[in-house]
């Protein structure tokens, strides 16, 4: 349920996209679609507000991202600022990432994942590195995507091409960690 939950937005901008880009241009798709996920993580974020009293970190920056560059598009009828979200949002986890290798006790991956595994200090600097890789390639992806092909492609691309991309760099750094995992944190004594 929770994986739904986070791919909420895209789902709707994508269907929105859809079912206007079939009767009306494929600008006016694009901005009622970019209406709809700003509506959308807006809820989104004030659900988990109320339900946790936090909000994920990331999730916040992409709402706060979809906002800004929703917005821009909306105000000055160019889609590009949508398209460009993507880029921004995950060079700026790339950036992330690749700082949390000199600030703090721990990378991001591990934060994010230390409690649940274990694994050797090295190997969890590897998999952030990969993670900074994953990120710095799929917002070039984007944009090369946004500039070289149409708009119905970039959105095809954002759904099916961007979901794709992060189920495989999960499966590769699911084969990735089963052969350094060491003991369950838990089980530790």
């Amino acid at each position: 349920m929770q994986l739904l939950f986070d791919f909420l937005p895209i789902i709707v901008f994508f269907a929105v996209y859809q079912i206007y880009g079939a009767v009306v241009s494929t600008d006016d798709a694009m901005f009622a679609a970019t209406i709809a996920i700003m509506v959308v993580m807006t809820i989104q974020i004030a659900v988990q507000w109320l339900r946790t009293r936090t909000v994920n970190r990331i999730m916040l920056i992409s709402g706060v991202l979809v906002l800004v560059f929703g917005g821009i598009t909306l105000a000055l009828r160019d889609p590009r600022f949508m398209q460009w979200k993507v880029t921004v949002l995950n060079w700026l986890l790339a950036i992330g990432f690749l700082a949390s290798h000199f600030f703090g006790r721990q990378t991001l991956v591990e934060k994010f994942l230390g409690e649940a595994i274990a694994l050797p200090q090295v190997i969890w600097r590897r998999l952030n590195f990969l993670w900074v890789a994953n990120f710095a390639l799929i917002g070039a992806i984007n944009l090369y995507v946004a500039y070289n092909f149409s708009q119905e492609t970039w959105v095809d691309f954002k759904f099916y091409g961007l979901l794709g991309l992060t189920l495989l760099m999960a499966l590769i750094q699911g084969i990735y960690i089963s052969r350094h995992v060491t003991e369950a944190p838990g089980n530790q004594s």
